[in-house]
């Protein structure tokens, strides 16, 4: 594996990405079986490189995961570690692709589940659960005129 860059504040920082279909699903993942947490199940996502923003790392990483092509809304969520150097950042994206072509090296499967369905799932990651409530009150904000910009999370 690759070594990771830490952030000034000793951390690793990370991005993991929601993007919802018409009929209220999420685009999930099982993760690989080479990857840290292997055969998991989380939202897409990565470290940031030396030298990236959010921004262009979840944009990178939906890419290499999915072949997926993403536009980036707004940061939702927010969550550091206390027993770990890892901080992760949560953003809602539009997803622009028609297929998803999961890389095997790090996707062993591509899901999309609704709210209840993840929160079940044997193999869903920790803290999803906490992103998903956040992600549930971003897309209501949606629906409310100047609630995006009067709630949105700042990253």
């Amino acid at each position: 594996m690759a070594e990771r860059f830490l952030q000034p504040d000793g951390h690793l920082h990370g991005v993991v990405v929601a993007c919802q279909r018409a009929d209220g699903r999420w685009l999930m993942i099982r993760r690989s079986d080479n990857v840290p947490a292997p055969l998991r199940v989380c939202f897409p996502g990565g470290a940031l490189d030396e030298g990236e923003d959010q921004e262009t790392t979840l944009v990178r990483e939906m890419q290499e995961e999915l072949g997926a092509l993403v536009e980036p809304i707004r940061c939702v969520w927010h969550y550091r570690w206390a027993d770990r150097p890892l901080t992760l950042w949560g953003w809602l994206a539009e997803l622009k692709s028609t297929r998803l072509i999961p890389n095997p090296n790090e996707v062993h499967e591509i899901l999309w589940l609704n709210e209840a369905e993840a929160l079940r799932h044997p193999d869903v990651l920790p803290n999803t659960d906490a992103f998903l409530a956040a992600l549930r009150q971003a897309v209501g904000d949606e629906h409310t005129e100047g609630a995006a910009n009067s709630r949105g999370y700042r990253c």
